[in-house]
């Protein structure tokens, strides 16, 4: 089963149940992947791959707004984008974060042969493609950076 096939089913359980939060998550979900499935150049499926990217794209969408309604005090609005992420986050694979993220950096880092920091461009190329929906970019820049320096 898909991504996308999985989505539509659990769109029917969640009216089902009438788990309100969960279906209006869903929904918006479905409508980004109906929006690239029809995007120009399209063949008219979406595939898990791109799936993925369009998830991730969403939680991290989710994980702003979360920042900036928690900043301004907006408890009304924290609540509901913090539920819509917990329904994205079910459908992401586990992040890799801390020392499992740096032994799966080093382990790029020495498959690339980087010395230095200089090397910074060859690795993050591997390193986004290796860890591509296990990891944040941001965090997977960052470790880079810090793991080079102390080479």
């Amino acid at each position: 089963m898909t991504l996308t096939e999985q989505i539509n089913q659990d769109i029917k359980d969640a009216m089902k149940s009438g788990d309100k939060d969960r279906l209006m998550a869903l929904r918006d979900i479905k409508s980004k992947l109906l929006l690239e499935a029809t995007r120009e150049g399209s063949d008219g499926s979406v595939d898990d791959a791109r799936a993925m990217a369009i998830l991730n794209k969403l939680f991290k969408q989710r994980q702003e707004s979360i920042t900036i309604y928690r900043e301004q005090g907006r408890a009304d609005l924290l609540e509901e984008e913090e539920k819509q992420a917990a329904v994205i986050r079910s459908y992401l694979p586990a992040q890799l974060e801390g020392e499992a993220l740096r032994d799966a950096l080093r382990a790029v880092i020495s498959e690339v042969g980087a010395t230095s920091p200089a090397d910074l461009g060859k690795v993050m190329s591997a390193a986004t493609k290796a860890l591509a929906g296990k990891a944040d970019g941001k965090a997977i820049s960052e470790q880079v950076r810090a793991l080079l320096a102390g080479q």
